[in-house]
């Protein structure tokens, strides 16, 4: 009697890590997949980068510190960055893009300019979508961290090596307004 109560207790402890790895792998893929569609828009935002600057830069002659530094960030190899490289990169691209648009205020050409004005709202809505991937990547990333941290999935997480994901937050510097001062 005691041997099928011990190898009925093995076999609920055995599907039991079997549906919570099963569960674990769902929520890893869920977030790659949350990445990679971030990821998307953050490479057409780095695309835009370009443009957006050589329009500016002919109405803003002596802003080149601002250009220089967006610029750098913009020349690394995007597609050879780790996810994390990538992130940092773009909260970077995210505080010069918000300098680029104050500066855009104090010009007013630049603001009629017809190319700007499509490169921004090309941009504004890139940003908006950049928006909502990162809170669907939060949301999926909250989840999986979730399952890989309580007890008692975080024995099989840990038997199996998951780890927990970073999530995206905005900087200390995207968090304050953007000063202007000429």
């Amino acid at each position: 009697m005691w041997v099928y109560i011990l190898i009925a207790v093995i076999v609920l402890i055995i599907l039991y890590v079997l549906i919570c790895y099963n569960s674990l792998v769902k929520l890893r893929n869920k977030v790659g997949e949350a990445f990679s569609t971030m990821d998307v828009y953050l490479k057409k935002r780095w695309d835009l980068i370009p443009n957006l600057i050589e329009t500016v830069k002919g109405y803003t002659k002596h802003e080149s510190e601002t250009f220089k530094e967006i610029v750098e960030l913009r020349n690394s190899a995007y597609d050879n960055m780790s996810s994390d490289e990538k992130i940092s990169a773009n909260e970077k691209i995210s505080n010069g893009i918000n300098k680029i648009m104050a500066l855009a205020e104090a010009y007013p050409d630049l603001k009629a300019s017809q190319n700007f004005s499509d490169l921004t709202n090309e941009l504004s809505k890139v940003e908006e979508d950049i928006a909502n991937s990162r809170k669907y990547y939060n949301g999926v990333v909250r989840s999986y961290n979730n399952k890989v941290q309580v007890i008692p999935s975080n024995i099989v997480a840990k038997l199996f090596g998951f780890k927990p994901k970073a999530m995206f937050q905005a900087q200390e510097a995207e968090r304050q307004n953007v000063k202007v001062e000429f």
